[in-house]
This record gives C-alpha cells, structure tokens and sequence, in this order.
C-alpha cells in the first residue's frame, strides 16, 4: 500500500526538485552556461533518453536501490533538460510537462478520481484505451487494430513491439487454438529460413529470419515469458562466461583452437555455476 507523503517531505521533494530545475537552468544560461547542454536540441537528446531508460532498466534488474535512485535521477535530467530546451524556444515548459501528465492520469483512473467504482481490470483497461482514442480525436472503427500496431512497430524497440503486437492480435482472436500450434508453425518457419539461406537472396532471408523470431514471440507469450527479459539474460550471462574466458587466459583468444575455447567456455559456465541473472 502507498504511502501517504508528510507536508514537510512533500515539501523537501519540491525543494529537490526545484534545486535540479535551477541547476538546468544554470547550465543552459546563454552567457555563463556549458556550451554542450547550450547546443543541445530535442533531437541531439534522443539518444541519451533512451540509453537512460534501459540504464534504469539495468540498475533494476541488479536490485540495488541506491544505482536505481542514481540512474533514476538520471532518466529525470533527461525530462527537466528537455523541458528548459523547450523553455528556451518558447514552446512549453516543465510546469506543463507536469501538469498535463497528471491531468491524464486523473482522466484515465475515473475508477479512482471519478464516480466508476470497480476492480475489474479487464474493464479498466478497456475504460483505458476508450478514453486514451478519445483524447487522441481516433474516430475511425474503434475495432480496427492495425493503427495501434503500426504505432508499436514506429515507437518501440522490435522485441518489444513483436511482443505487444503479439498480445493485442492474440486478444482480438487471432490466435492459435493451442500451442502445439505455434510449435509446429515455429518448425515450419525454421525450415523456411534454412531454404532462404541456401537458395534465396538477402532479402528473403531476412524475412524468414523475422519470422522465426516473431513465432518465438508468440511462443514466449503462450509460456508466459518476456522474451527481452529472457535475451538480456542470455546476454548477461555470456558476457560473464566471456569474461571468465579471458581472465584464464594467457594470450589472445584468436590464437587458441576451437577445441580448447570449448574446454574454457566449459570452464567458465562449471565455475559461474547455474547463473540465471
């Protein structure tokens, strides 16, 4: 259960707040600012905005709370500096940022600031997306699907927008009928790709390489797996047996067979045990 927040902490967080607001706008003073956060744009941000987001990530899947309060208070530069960007040409400001979010959360709970009273979640998410399409002036078929999945494709990172993709189609019935299914259409795919790569051009190829990894998606869905959870453990984990493999050895990897960097990978994997995270 939340936590109600005390007058003086409330008021110790706006103080922080407002000390970090200050502070950007230090940084972004036309005379005395730093010439790299004066230069920067909207578009010059993308990138650390995003290499924030999956910093937070990381700091969570690590579960030490003081590297997610850092790597949070850096996901909230990224916010506060694109908010004095916009400042500085005229067009909104942090007081909007703040205020338009929480009004669209007032909005989109009426089962907890209006007079709807339910639990149901099902009915929650669909109050959601209803007044989500109103807000958004989406008049069209509210059946239609394909404009949200093309949203997903434009916006979010492929594993990830397969996986919402593959949620919301499976929701409006298209869908296996068990997943023995999906198996065989995984083995259907995976033969279709094996033919592409001995016989068709690049083109091809990478189309049935796509569709091996979508029918993965769908396959991680059925068994209840995040599928980006699952490759950023994989890639943790390689990363610490690769790790483990060069610290035993004596000269560079490219000079041992592939006999004996088998045996060290072996190695590693015996000594890191049974390593999930």
């Amino acid at each position: 259960m939340a936590m109600a927040t005390s007058p003086q902490h409330r008021a110790a967080i706006l103080t922080a707040l407002g000390r970090l607001v200050d502070v950007v706008a230090d940084l972004r003073h036309p005379e005395t600012g730093c010439p790299w956060d004066l230069e920067q744009t909207h578009k010059t941000l993308i990138p650390y905005a995003i290499e924030e987001a999956y910093e937070v990530v990381d700091a969570i899947h690590g579960g030490d709370t003081a590297h997610i309060a850092e790597e949070l208070g850096d996901l909230l530069l990224q916010v506060v500096l694109h908010a004095q960007v916009a400042q500085d040409a005229g067009t909104f400001d942090l007081q909007v940022v703040a205020d338009g979010i929480a009004d669209k959360l007032i909005r989109r709970h009426p089962h907890v600031f209006g007079d709807l009273k339910t639990n149901d979640l099902e009915e929650i998410h669909r109050n959601w997306d209803k007044i989500k399409a109103a807000e958004k002036g989406e008049t069209g078929d509210p059946h239609r699907l394909s404009p949200k999945l093309h949203k997903y494709s434009r916006t979010l990172p492929p594993l990830m927008a397969a996986s919402k993709i593959s949620v919301k189609a499976a929701k409006a019935g298209f869908e296996w009928e068990s997943v023995e299914g999906v198996w065989e259409k995984f083995h259907e795919e995976l033969e279709e790709f094996r033919a592409a790569i001995a016989h068709e051009p690049h083109e091809n190829q990478l189309a049935e390489l796509g569709d091996i990894l979508f029918t993965l998606v769908n396959l991680a869905r059925w068994h209840g797996l995040d599928p980006s959870e699952a490759l950023q453990g994989t890639n943790r984990r390689f990363i610490h047996r690769f790790e483990q493999v060069e610290q035993a050895s004596d000269r560079p990897l490219a000079d041992y067979s592939l006999e004996e960097l088998e045996a060290m990978w072996q190695q590693a994997k015996a000594i890191l045990g049974a390593e999930k995270s």
